[in-house]
């Protein structure tokens, strides 16, 4: 094992310092921590609160509406809506139109525990609001539409 390290650790810590993956990550998961533990009593996560809001609509949308919305893979979809089918949040029919694809619904149930999953959201989010301050906040939501 040879003790030349072409990387130094200073190089490390440039990295570390100026990553704005890195820092885009750590503060999505800091993020998603505090939603999923605020959610955690309804028994939902923050990925699953926003699976079941994306489809809050007038018509169920399809699986590729669903995955383009969530920025997901139509294979991570797939099962991340397992669970909440086989609770019975929604449930997933073919399209009339198009009976080779699928249309998501939330059902009464998914219906009910949105309703209450909501507030917990908003008022978790008013907390992350006060933290960032109105500027910081729309300069934030600025700055990542910017990267999309």
């Amino acid at each position: 094992m040879s003790n030349a390290n072409p990387v130094p650790y200073s190089t490390t810590l440039h990295i570390r310092d100026r990553c704005l993956c890195l820092h885009v990550q750590r503060a999505a998961r800091a993020l998603a921590r505090r939603f999923d533990e605020a959610l955690r009593p309804l028994n939902l996560t923050n990925g699953q609160f926003s699976l079941l809001m994306s489809l809050n609509r007038p018509e169920p949308p399809n699986m590729a509406q669903i995955s383009s919305v969530l920025a997901m893979d139509r294979t991570t979809l797939t099962a991340a809506l397992k669970p909440l089918e086989r609770r019975g949040l929604i449930r997933i029919v073919p399209d009339e139109r198009d009976r080779r694809n699928r249309r998501v619904a939330l059902t009464d149930a998914g219906i009910a525990l949105l309703a209450q999953a909501v507030p917990v959201w908003a008022a978790t989010h008013d907390e992350i609001d006060r933290l960032l301050g109105e500027d910081g906040l729309q300069r934030l939501r600025n700055d990542l539409n910017r990267l999309l």
